[in-house]
């Protein structure tokens, strides 16, 4: 089950994070990957994992927000069955202290750069009347988080992207899908935990774990799995859903 044998699939952002272990689980699973990533660096890393355990990835360096860039790689791919809008970037803020730049910023990278791939990748599922889309929104787009206001407008749009395109190419055979995650440990995480919380970086974890009802933040791995599932064929008959992957985050908080 889940095999995605001599399936092809795009993962943009897939040089760390969610992104890389999706593209290393999809490599697991038997498909060639296609790794997008603004650091060609760390889409290399991904790449000598995947051909480590005997995967196949190929890698491409892009801004998801450039149509341009993204146009050129996507026709350099022969054949795509999988699309997965993994590539993203966070924002604290709320509606008075978010500057015109950060906005504009984010909307760039999380809600340009996904219509991007899907304007571009979207002509290929057509053609071939098949294609599988994922992506990766955020329990922001379904919850008020506090001074998360760009990044909630950003994975906001992710969202109802996703139902419109599955809406609209019903009839081409594709189907699309998204997640929302919760808190996932990553080296972002780490990062932001430690530049924001210098000495203090054990509490604001354990603090930050805790905001899920199940008591810690979710792994990569478990993200990828559920992507996994929702590119296959098991998953034939899914389309146009969000999935909240989030330690009881929407629904058990009080």
């Amino acid at each position: 089950m889940f095999s995605l044998k001599e399936k092809s699939a795009i993962i943009t952002g897939g040089g760390s994070g969610i992104g890389k272990a999706i593209a290393e689980n999809f490599a697991k699973s038997g498909a060639t990957v296609h790794i997008i990533d603004l650091s060609l660096e760390q889409a290399e890393n991904t790449k000598t994992v995947i051909e480590g355990f005997g995967g196949n990835a190929l890698v491409y360096s892009a801004d998801v927000s450039n149509q341009g860039e993204i146009k050129a790689i996507v026709n350099e791919i022969d054949k795509v069955d999988i699309l997965v809008n993994c590539a993203g970037i966070a924002h604290v803020g709320n509606a008075v202290n978010t500057s015109e730049e950060d906005l504009d910023r984010v909307y760039r990278v999380n809600v340009k750069g996904t219509y991007n791939c899907l304007h571009e990748v979207l002509p290929k599922f057509m053609t071939q009347n098949s294609g599988v889309i994922l992506n990766i929104a955020s329990i922001a787009a379904w919850v008020g988080l506090s001074d998360r206001f760009a990044y909630s407008m950003s994975k906001g749009a992710v969202f109802a992207m996703t139902l419109s395109v599955a809406k609209d190419y019903l009839q081409h055979n594709i189907r699309c899908n998204s997640i929302s995650p919760a808190r996932v440990h990553t080296p972002f995480v780490d990062g932001f935990i430690a530049k924001n919380y210098p000495g203090k970086e054990k509490e604001m974890f354990d603090a930050l774990s805790k905001t899920q009802p199940i008591g810690r933040m979710g792994t990569t791995e478990e993200i990828a799995n559920l992507a996994l599932y929702l590119c296959s064929d098991e998953a034939s008959f899914i389309t146009g859903n969000d999935y909240p992957i989030d330690g009881g985050f929407i629904k058990l908080n009080s």
